[in-house]
């Protein structure tokens, strides 16, 4: 068996926990929060939205099926989220030296290494999610001899440090959809191309107001909303207009901001498989991948807005419709991968919007 380093995971409130590393040994500091899901780690892994966090995962056996190829379809890697790694640091309770699958090309443990990406197993992950409940998303560090001080990732822009620089095109399609990159995921990317569409993916703070573009769409990202000020304030003058627009996660929320509502932190965030939601005014309910610390408040919504979704398990707002305009918001995530997809059809609703706007 191979010889693990021990190291040390610090919560804010003191409490330490010792595991063995089997990623990168370098000390780390940042927002310590869970994930419940079965499988997608992954997709997790190089989720733009988890920038700055340390993540723990629930799921007892972590790494028995390996890490994918970076196959690349549509100029994206075809088994991941984004190019790279975003979280700070992985916690597990078991790590599998070794892995079997049809697709791997590495065992996990490599992949962390060669991103530089610290992780630890060996840790009750149950008492850990237990403690992040009662107390909340918290500040955390993993050490291995020198101390390093806590580190606050919501202090900072993060969607900045994750959207790209420049301008990018996917797609020859009829409707051209102009995305607004504030830690896109390639997942919506793919969603967006199977139908007759160009992609036009954009920086978080591009002024696309001389951009010729059919739908618009906000993608998910990390952080605090209020953060993206050049965003809310070009996405005042979209939601002014009569093109379709869609946001997703961070997305939701800008929308939100820029119609005049307002967002919270909330105490330990959604990130997982399977939240429950509640179409407003229906019987439907739908299961949704989630990964959001903040939310919008119900409270604050505008008259000419409706909730579109209620969380099921805090009764938490999870979508916004404007009540005569094309545009609406999702907080969960219609193209998630590994799924669930039960929510799927929002992307065609976007592209139906499309349609019939310029029919008009």
């Amino acid at each position: 068996m191979t010889n693990y380093r021990k190291a040390k995971l610090i919560l804010e409130d003191g409490q330490e926990f010792e595991g063995f590393s089997f990623g990168n040994e370098n000390a780390v500091a940042g927002e310590i929060v869970f994930n419940t899901a079965m499988t997608g780690y992954p997709e997790s892994l190089t989720d733009p939205s988890y920038k700055g966090q340390i993540l723990v995962l629930t799921y007892p056996s972590i790494g028995n099926y390996g890490v994918p190829g970076k196959d690349v379809e549509d100029n994206m890697y075809r088994f991941f989220e984004s190019e790279n790694i975003h979280i700070s640091a992985l916690i597990i309770t078991d790590y599998s030296e070794k892995h079997s699958h049809w697709n791997a090309t590495q065992s996990l443990g490599d992949w962390l290494k060669e991103e530089n990406i610290p992780a630890l197993f060996g840790i009750d992950t149950r008492m850990l999610t237990k403690i992040i409940r009662e107390k909340g998303s918290m500040l955390a560090k993993i050490i291995f001899e020198e101390d390093i001080p806590l580190f606050d990732p919501n202090k900072i822009n993060l969607v900045a440090e994750v959207s790209i620089s420049e301008k990018q095109v996917y797609g020859t399609g009829k409707y051209k959809i102009l995305l607004i990159d504030c830690g896109v995921k390639s997942n919506i990317i793919r969603y967006l191309l199977r139908f007759d569409t160009t992609v036009i993916r954009v920086p978080w703070d591009y002024d696309y107001s001389q951009e010729d573009y059919d739908g618009l769409f906000i993608s998910n990202g990390p952080g605090d909303p209020t953060m993206c000020v050049p965003t809310i304030k070009n996405l005042k003058v979209s939601i002014s207009e009569n093109k379709p627009v869609f946001g997703i996660c961070l997305g939701h929320q800008l929308i939100a901001l820029a119609s005049g509502a307002e967002t919270y932190k909330l105490k330990f965030g959604h990130r997982s498989h399977n939240q429950p939601v509640l179409e407003s005014g229906t019987n439907k309910a739908y299961l949704t991948s989630q990964n959001h610390g903040y939310a919008v408040s119900n409270d604050s919504i505008p008259d000419d807005w409706r909730v579109y979704f209620y969380n099921l398990n805090d009764n938490s707002n999870e979508g916004l419709r404007h009540k005569i305009k094309p545009i609406f918001s999702t907080q969960f995530h219609p193209e998630a991968s590994s799924g669930p997809t039960d929510t799927a059809f929002l992307f065609e609703e976007f592209l139906k919007s499309i349609e019939n706007n310029m029919g008009r």
